[in-house]
C-alpha cells in the first residue's frame, strides 16, 4: 500500500530502529516507547489485521514473537515481564492499519503502562456461556 506508515518503513522510505529483520517480519521500537524497548513486529506482507492472515502466514509471523521477545529480554535485566499485545478494529485501540504485534517489556507493576480486564461474570450463567460457546464452535466447524 503507498499510504501505509509500516509499509513505508518496511521499504526503507521512513527511517526506523530496527531491531530484527528477515524475509517475513521487520521488528522495530515503536516510537511512542510505551516503556524503554517497546517494540513492534509487522509481517513484510500488508494485512490489515488478524482476520487477514492465512493459516502460513500466521505461524510465520508468530513463530518469530518468542526470539525477538527473548532479545528484549535479555537486553536489560531490569526487564521481568513483558506485555505481548495485538489490537485489531478501530475499537480495539488499532490505530495503523497494518497488522503489528506490540512487545511492551514491563519493569515494576509500578510502570506507566496498564490493563484493565473487566470482571462480567456476574452477567453470565451456565445457559448464556454455552450459548457463546456454541456460536464460536460452529463457526470453526465451517
Amino acid at each position: 500500500m503507498t499510504d501505509c506508515i509500516f509499509c513505508k518503513i518496511i521499504n526503507g522510505e521512513i527511517p526506523s530502529y530496527t531491531i530484527y529483520e528477515d524475509d517475513v517480519v521487520k521488528a522495530f521500537l515503536d516510537i511512542s516507547q510505551g516503556t524503554p524497548g517497546h517494540t513492534l513486529v509487522v509481517p513484510k506482507k500488508h494485512v490489515k489485521d488478524i482476520f487477514a492472515y492465512d493459516d502460513e502466514l500466521a505461524g510465520q509471523v508468530f513463530s518469530r514473537l518468542p526470539k525477538i521477545a527473548r532479545a528484549i529480554k535479555a537486553s536489560n535485566p531490569d526487564i521481568i515481564g513483558m506485555n505481548i499485545l495485538n489490537n485489531n478494529g478501530e475499537v480495539a485501540y488499532q490505530s495503523v492499519f497494518h497488522s503489528h504485534i506490540h512487545l511492551i517489556p514491563r519493569y515494576s507493576k509500578d510502570d506507566t503502562f496498564s490493563i484493565n480486564f473487566t470482571d462480567n461474570s456476574d452477567q453470565y450463567n451456565d445457559e448464556k456461556y454455552k450459548a457463546i460457546q456454541k456460536s464460536i464452535v460452529d463457526q470453526l466447524e465451517k
